[in-house]
């Protein structure tokens, strides 16, 4: 029987494997032996769930000016227009890249010698979305992961849910001129055992926090955990207020979290009310096509207005050949569920999608910590400012991740070789006897932050949130030092934390702007400020 050693070591140590951490992994491998650490399968992420598709600039009369000013728009101006210009300018090569892993996107007109299907989403000025059908993230997920598994200096481990990043606290008898990150202690879900990982670079690419709210579209593990690890490690945190609602979620009884793609509207999908009236224009004159912050207090006002469960989203004006040839799968679904799209309308609700802040990061992913890196959506890169763009989301996991990459080996001989890290204390805490508190606590955040943090917030409503975030996660703190560690627990560990930041990014910004809303303060300020947190000033 083989016995796994408690402490391994790498170059580098990438926790994540979606697109941002498999990107980042493909492009160390050429010269550095690389671990990916998933805590559930590797396909397991947000990534495989994207149905919309990537934006870039590629239909001619597009240009990166009307790109980077959309993403602006949408935004909210909080963007960093350097981040932004990076992004869209690097955009067309990622995509190439993507097909030349065989990433099978959609062809163009053969007539007119189009490369690619591009479709419009909410808040383009042009159709710059090139996708594989309506399971973008799923063909993306596939192609990255065969090429990851076929990489003999990459090893794929999953079950490993990461616990606390390794710092110079975890060094005895060592001293350090500066901060830095030297690996990470993760808990094996099979072996129930702490492990350490060891390397000279680690990279965050844990995803988001939209699993904090009670109704989300993101699937179990976007428990915030590289923003929560992050923090305790001492890095800076922002714009942590700015939590986007995809505006149209699936309507169910039992289906919770399945996402009906932003291209329907980009395709002509009609939001209406029960009666059949469409009401978008009530709201902006860009309609169904507006960002998705407008699309989502729309809904919610009509909601909150009329006392509806749900709202409409219409695609029967559409020929039945027409929605099967652009969104089979989203077809196929919902007819699993007694719903033919093709002849009636869906019942759709805004629920959490996506964690705008994090993370703060410069143009090569760099954090606060010396060889500590994140990318994707557990960082602030600056590109989205206060509302993402639509399909910018995954283009950032792959531009960053290569920038990532390109600084690991720029830097390398400034990056120390790991200590010797202290093993994982156990001796003072016994197995829980009440594990049901786990899942109490788990229900009681998730409702409050729905309630008093959502898509309309007020000052009450905020000071309510976190009275409550601050006892719950005192309680969470003190039945994690008695009892040994669970993925659950973990979990809970790091969304409660988080929870706790964006109340309090929240109470700091005195404005509305982008996804904060609030009608205390319901005008935009004049000098767009980022919301930074610091938990070195904090201690």
């Amino acid at each position: 029987m083989s016995r796994t050693p408690p402490t391994q070591q790498f170059d580098v140590v990438v926790i994540g494997s979606g697109a941002a951490g498999l990107t980042a992994a493909l492009n160390l491998a050429d010269r550095f032996k690389v671990a990916v650490l998933a805590k559930g399968e590797i396909t397991a992420g947000s990534t495989a769930w994207a149905q919309g598709g990537i934006a870039a600039v590629l239909e001619p009369g597009d240009t990166y000016e009307s790109h980077i000013e959309d993403t602006m728009i949408a935004g909210g101006g909080l963007n960093d227009r350097a981040a932004v210009e990076y992004v869209v300018e690097h955009a067309a090569a990622a995509i190439d890249r993507l097909a030349d892993l065989g990433v099978p996107f959609n062809v163009g007109d053969t007539d007119s010698h189009d490369r690619f299907h591009l479709t419009r989403e909410g808040g383009h000025s042009h159709r710059r979305i090139v996708h594989v059908d309506d399971a973008t993230g799923w063909a993306v997920q596939e192609a990255l992961t065969a090429a990851a598994t076929a990489n003999p200096n990459i090893t794929l481990l999953s079950g490993l849910v990461a616990l606390d990043l390794i710092t110079e606290r975890h060094v005895e008898g060592q001293r350090f001129a500066t901060r830095g990150c030297h690996g990470v202690y993760a808990f094996d879900v099979a072996a129930k055992k702490v492990r350490r990982f060891v390397a000279r670079a680690v990279v965050l690419a844990t995803g988001g926090a939209s699993r904090v709210y009670q109704y989300s579209t993101n699937p179990d593990g976007s428990t915030g955990d590289g923003i929560a690890m992050a923090w305790r490690a001492g890095c800076r945190v922002s714009n942590m207020e700015f939590n986007q609602f995809h505006p149209t979620c699936l309507y169910h009884p039992t289906v919770k979290n399945f996402l009906i793609t932003e291209a329907m509207r980009g395709e002509g999908g009609q939001l209406k009310l029960p009666t059949g009236e469409r009401f978008m224009a009530d709201y902006d004159e860009r309609l169904e096509l507006a960002p998705r912050d407008v699309v989502a207090r729309a809904i919610d006002a009509e909601m909150k207005r009329l006392g509806l469960d749900h709202v409409l989203l219409d695609m029967t004006h559409h020929p039945a050949e027409f929605i099967l040839h652009h969104f089979p799968m989203i077809h196929a679904r919902l007819l699993a569920l007694g719903i033919d799209c093709t002849i009636e309308p869906i019942p759709v609700v805004p629920a959490a999608h996506y964690t705008c802040g994090g993370v703060m990061v410069d143009l090569a992913g760099r954090t606060d910590l010396h060889g500590l890196y994140a990318v994707g959506e557990v960082s602030q890169s600056g590109l989205h400012g206060a509302n993402r763009l639509a399909s910018n989301s995954i283009l950032e996991c792959l531009v960053f991740g290569r920038a990532v990459a390109d600084d690991i080996a720029k830097v390398w001989e400034t990056l120390s070789p790991p200590p010797e890290i202290r093993a994982w204390d156990e001796s003072r805490v016994t197995d829980s006897d009440e594990e049901i508190v786990v899942a109490h606590n788990w229900a009681e955040l998730r409702r409050f932050m729905w309630d008093y943090v959502g898509i309309v917030r007020t000052d009450k409503r905020l000071e309510r949130a976190h009275h409550r975030v601050k006892l719950l996660r005192k309680e969470i703190a003190e039945y994690y030092g008695n009892f040994r560690v669970s993925p659950d627990l973990i979990e809970l560990r790091n969304l409660v934390q988080v929870g706790e930041l964006i109340v309090r990014s929240a109470l700091a910004r005195k404005e509305s702007r982008g996804l904060h809303f609030t009608p205390d303060y319901p005008h935009t300020l004049a000098d767009p400020r980022d919301t930074v947190l610091d938990p070195v000033s904090a201690r």
